[in-house]
């Protein structure tokens, strides 16, 4: 590959960008107008506007975006996560202008893309999948009689959904009825595909994925889990690995199935494999999210694997290096996201110009960001404006590390959540481990109500 272009913003435009640096391979920058200022655009060799703000008219316009490849001449783009990284008709178009889309091929996007298609087919594998519809559901009386088998509550679940959105928990037949359409309009709304499916809701479960690289040979390895419990309205807020909840075999049992899924799947390139794991350690195939994850950093860390690098080589048609017996994780990682919001006000965002800035550093400490002193957090997109990434020797030095990280840095002029971090990091369940998927709501909000 001589030249990507990054169809991303931010911090992982950003990431992509440095790791493509170090490989002495050209790359090229998209922006919208409102990101004009922004970091990816000054380390780029190029740097493209290609639309206004509205993400629609810039990062999701494939024509803009294939006419600057072509015309800086780039060979590849990589998507990031979010905007286009997970469009199987993107990554067809890219195919199809003989561009090389770093990651899956558009048939395995499109296949494990529809989670209710993509259950399915797990559950012929012999992969144990969550108690749900068979596949989508074919309107409110399939609905009603869905959650009669399986019992109450579930949750209404959109086919083409990600990111946490198009998800909606009903207890009894009176809200399912009330709830259905609604779903299926957010569904449209937010994916242009009304399509929904049901799942049993898992009562107080653990949040555990399997990151794998597989290249286009056919080797498929695990780099080990996530544990990516701590969620607020399904949205990840701090992800650690390794997960203090699995022991070896179960561990083992869990990353060997993922090995499996993506096998099943034919997947190429770097995914990550999500499981919910329930108060009896029986664990779930929930979805398969085949693009780079936020929270790839702590993988890194753990085993010193650069998996954007990795990305770039297994697009390029080269044979994995590492063997699943030479991967050996060591020590204890944590991520927090760092959000220009306001916890104290419904986390309303918090969009302006950061006016001082004070980055936390130091051994075992790395900050993936894309803000600088002066810069304007543009209204337009995501609240997300770094990850602190911290690694020990043990899950209390990380831990330690990261609250040290917390209060040392500084972001003025915008408001963020990083006080809100500092009362779950600091928080004794936390520390001991004792969390589930409702730990935000049912005990951090609730001690400040």
């Amino acid at each position: 590959m001589n030249r990507i272009l990054v169809a991303n913003r931010g911090e992982i435009a950003v990431r992509i960008i440095r790791a493509c640096r170090e490989m002495n391979i050209k790359t090229v920058a998209v922006y919208s107008e409102a990101d004009r200022d922004s970091l990816h655009t000054r380390l780029a060799d190029v740097a493209v506007c290609i639309g206004p703000a509205e993400a629609s008219k810039s990062y999701l316009n494939f024509k803009n975006i294939i006419e600057t490849a072509n015309i800086t001449g780039a060979d590849s783009i990589h998507p990031g996560f979010g905007f286009l990284s997970e469009n199987s008709k993107f990554a067809k178009i890219c195919e199809e202008s003989h561009i090389k889309f770093i990651g899956p091929s558009y048939k395995v996007i499109e296949k494990m893309g529809n989670k209710s298609n993509s259950k399915e087919m797990m559950k012929k594998a012999g992969i144990p999948v969550i108690p749900g519809s068979n596949g989508p559901l074919k309107g409110l009386e399939d609905a009603i009689d869905t959650a009669k088998k399986i019992g109450y509550p579930v949750l209404l679940k959109a086919s083409a959904g990600g990111g946490g959105k198009g998800i909606r928990r009903v207890n009894s037949k009176e809200e399912l009825e009330e709830n259905y359409n609604i779903v299926k309009q957010e569904a449209k709304s937010a994916f242009s595909d009304n399509e929904i499916y049901m799942e049993k809701f898992i009562e107080n479960p653990r949040h555990i994925e399997v990151q794998i690289l597989a290249d286009e040979h056919g080797n498929v390895v695990y780099l080990g889990e996530r544990d990516c419990t701590i969620q607020r309205k399904n949205q990840k807020l701090l992800e650690e690995t390794p997960s203090i909840v699995l022991d070896t075999k179960l561990r083992n049992k869990i990353c060997e199935t993922a090995v499996k899924v993506a096998k099943v799947a034919e997947y190429t390139n770097a995914g990550t494999v999500e499981f919910l794991l329930d108060k009896n350690n029986n664990f779930y195939f929930m979805e398969m999210n085949t693009r780079i994850q936020v929270e790839h950093p702590i993988t890194e860390e753990n085993t010193r694997i650069d998996m954007i690098k990795e990305q770039i080589k297994i697009a390029a048609g080269e044979i994995l290096e590492y063997k699943q017996n030479k991967i050996v994780p060591t020590g204890h990682s944590i991520e927090c996201r760092i959000n220009a919001e306001i916890p104290e006000k419904n986390f309303r965002p918090s969009p302006g110009q950061i006016t001082g800035l004070n980055l936390p550093g130091g051994i075992g400490i790395r900050v993936d960001t894309a803000i600088y002193d002066g810069y304007v957090i543009p209204p337009n997109y995501d609240s997300m404006i770094a990850k602190i990434i911290t690694h020990g020797a043990t899950r209390g030095e990380a831990i330690a590390k990261m609250k040290r990280a917390l209060e040392e840095l500084v972001i003025e002029g915008v408001e963020t959540n990083t006080d809100f971090l500092l009362k779950i990091i600091t928080n004794h369940d936390f520390i001991r481990g004792n969390y589930d998927t409702s730990f935000i709501e049912n005990v951090i909000l609730k001690k400040e109500n």
